[in-house]
């Protein structure tokens, strides 16, 4: 029962079993989520909370599955799903803010650039989880700047 209830957390109730493109419609997912969650009422705690308990399970979570489907498997979307509520700390969820967000949370995800790719060579979860938390990272320091810069 437990490994099950991982399989379904981890793969994002299940989006992870889509296979290609299964990454971009967990930070879609995520997205809308945030959206609904936090738009009208953003309790910091709350988000950093929220944010903290996905990342600390998607490590061990990630971690135990990977003695079923191997090292860093596309059907693990836990970390798209962190680095996407990472990339959206500390920013009004408007529908622009969290757009702009995604398509900066996917740039650095995709692209691996500044360090990300190297962490993805770490061991278990936190290989699996560390690209995308600092993809995140990355994503939000620019989203931070445009948004509190007045960029539009």
């Amino acid at each position: 029962m437990i490994i099950k209830l991982h399989k379904l957390l981890a793969t994002g109730l299940g989006i992870g079993y889509m296979g290609k493109g299964g990454g971009t419609v967990a930070a879609m997912a995520a997205c809308v989520v945030w959206y609904i969650a936090f738009s009208s009422n953003s309790s910091l705690m709350a988000t950093v909370a929220i944010t903290a308990t996905v990342t600390v399970y998607g490590i061990w979570a990630s971690s135990q599955l990977e003695q079923d489907w191997g090292k860093d498997s596309s059907k693990i979307v836990i970390d798209e799903i962190a680095g996407m509520f990472i990339t959206l700390l500390f920013v009004p969820a408007t529908i622009i803010n969290i757009a702009i967000g995604l398509v900066l949370f996917r740039f650095f995800d995709i692209a691996k650039p500044l360090y990300i790719r190297k962490l993805e060579k770490l061991p278990k979860g936190w290989g699996v989880m560390g690209d995308d938390v600092l993809a995140g990272i990355y994503a939000n320091i620019i989203l931070q700047i445009t948004v509190y810069a007045n960029l539009w």
